[in-house]
């Protein structure tokens, strides 16, 4: 049976607080990144995560290797000030969004393009209607 680990990050990046949610699971890294508004306070996360978690849209999956994190008080106190003091993101974390991000791109670019071509043949269309038309009782 595989592990699989989810870690929330926030952090203020002017003007929003940003979070990014980053999903380990069988060797794999996805990650999410969603904007809140105003600070949110720990429940308000814990609600978001509870109710958006379905809907959320994760990069697509990254090889990375995943540590057995040991269960030491020091040490964990010691890794969550350092994430606390860190001011960003994990570089595999930064290289998923950047995946997910050009995904989007040429994703938007297709539709884009598709709807130009169906807005040009509709064009098309319509003159050769009107030559149609012109034509048709002289």
């Amino acid at each position: 049976m595989d592990k699989g680990s989810v870690r929330l990050t926030v952090w203020f990046e002017e003007p929003f607080w940003i979070g990014v949610l980053e999903r380990i699971s069988e060797g794999r890294l996805s990650v999410c990144k969603t904007t809140f508004g105003a600070e949110p306070k720990d429940y308000e996360v814990w609600d978001f995560i509870l109710k958006h978690y379905d809907r959320l849209r994760f990069s697509p999956a990254v090889a990375t290797d995943a540590k057995e994190m040991g269960r030491n008080p020091k040490r964990v106190q010691r890794e969550v000030r350092r994430q606390v003091q860190n001011k960003g993101i994990g570089t595999k974390s930064q290289q998923a969004l950047k995946l997910q991000q050009e995904q989007f791109k040429t994703e938007r670019k297709t539709r884009n393009r598709k709807q130009r071509e169906q807005e040009k043949q509709r064009r098309f269309e319509q003159k050769q209607q009107k030559k149609k038309e012109k034509h048709r009782g002289r």
